[in-house]
């Protein structure tokens, strides 16, 4: 069921929305404004990603509207709940074309339903820019699909070498969320990099999203005896993964990608995520100016929210759109298709950002600890 909160962001979308398309005048005779979609998860399994995804989006066109907004025109954001389903994506994609009629869409976080996403934004000529989504294959679709965030091959490659460099471990153990192609992704690098830099996989073992029983992979896991455990899985599980290792005697820490990062891994977690590792993409903590002012912007408009990943990643990807239309003079597709792909050392809250030719984000990330139920930097790594 839709929340009372997304549905009155739609509804708030459409009522301001002026009429026709993203390039024409409205009744008044003023410039209409901008369309621009937001695809992403406000219900369902993964709803707390979304409806952060979806906050970023919107502070930064609040903030180019409050500005003068983009070529001299407002820009209005419309919302498509994915309800975190793969399947469902490719329709709430075509509400965003066909009904809205956006000029570039921004979503979804999760690299499964990008994936879903990205043939009808290839057939449509609609730019589609994922905040969030790493597993490489998504830009792989086609040419008006984007990311501006690291992909699973550099993610990976952290993980791998945090573990064999910094904490000296040598044997790793392996728990996959098969169902998601996030977690298949990031798996296949570490397979690949840990043993390379002198480690092992001693074992591996699967679930899926929405699993709440983990003790037979758990017990299997135990009894390769590893230092620690990959773990690259969503907030949705790897909480109860950890609580019901602990209640296994299993004292090694768990180590994960940019998915653990969400409230609720400290909140149902507890003391069982205490010492854990995961990579992401920024720390609220951070005492560099950009991360402090946008953290600071978000909590006085979300009563005082601190904002994950997913929220600054989306105002980033919003941002970098926006100055890409900019650059276009244009909002016709071929056009803004190629200015996102000339994004060069843009000045994001999360680094300096820039769009290569696969389409993929250049930037930095950072390893974060959880210590007395909190995240803390552990540390920085550039690309």
């Amino acid at each position: 069921m839709r929340s009372a909160a997304s549905l009155a962001i739609v509804a708030s979308s459409v009522i301001l929305a002026s009429c026709g398309n993203g390039g024409d005048a409205g009744n008044s005779g003023k410039p209409a404004a901008i369309r621009v979609g937001s695809l992403n998860s406000m219900t369902g399994l993964n709803s707390t990603f979304g409806q952060s995804s979806d906050k970023g989006v919107r502070l930064a066109a609040e903030e180019r509207n409050k500005a003068g907004g983009v070529l001299g025109r407002q820009v209005e954001v419309f919302t498509a709940d994915t309800e975190s389903s793969p399947q469902k994506t490719p329709q709430a994609m075509l509400k965003l074309i066909e009904t809205d009629k956006v000029v570039a869409v921004l979503g979804e976080v999760a690299s499964s339903r990008s994936l879903a996403a990205a043939p009808v934004a290839q057939r449509s000529k609609v730019p589609l820019l994922s905040p969030a989504s790493t597993n490489p294959t998504v830009t792989q679709v086609g040419d008006y699909v984007f990311r501006s965030c690291f992909t699973d091959d550099f993610q990976g490659v952290l993980i791998a070498k945090f573990t064999a460099e910094n904490l000296k471990f040598k044997r790793a153990a392996l728990l996959v969320d098969v169902k998601n192609d996030y977690s298949t992704g990031l798996a296949k690098v570490l397979e690949t990099t840990f043993p390379k830099l002198g480690g092992e996989i001693v074992a591996r073992e699967n679930y899926g999203a929405g699993d709440t029983n983990f003790k037979t992979q758990l017990t299997n896991l135990k009894n390769a005896n590893p230092d620690i455990i990959f773990l690259p899985g969503y907030y949705t599980e790897i909480a109860v993964i950890c609580q019901q290792a602990r209640e296994l005697g299993m004292t090694m820490p768990f180590i994960g990608g940019d998915g653990w990062d969400s409230d609720v891994t400290l909140k149902v977690g507890g003391k069982a995520v205490e010492g854990c590792y995961f990579t992401n993409h920024y720390y609220s903590g951070d005492t560099d100016p950009r991360v402090q002012e946008f953290v600071k912007k978000y909590k006085a408009r979300h009563n005082g929210e601190t904002p994950d990943a997913m929220a600054v990643l989306a105002y980033d990807a919003a941002n970098i759109l926006f100055a890409a239309i900019e650059r276009a003079g244009s909002t016709e597709g071929p056009k803004l298709r190629d200015a996102i792909g000339q994004t060069k050392n843009f000045a994001g809250v999360t680094g300096d950002i820039t769009i290569d030719e696969q389409r993929n984000a250049r930037k930095p990330g950072v390893v974060l600890k959880i210590e007395n139920g909190q995240f803390t930097m552990a540390t920085r790594v550039n690309p």
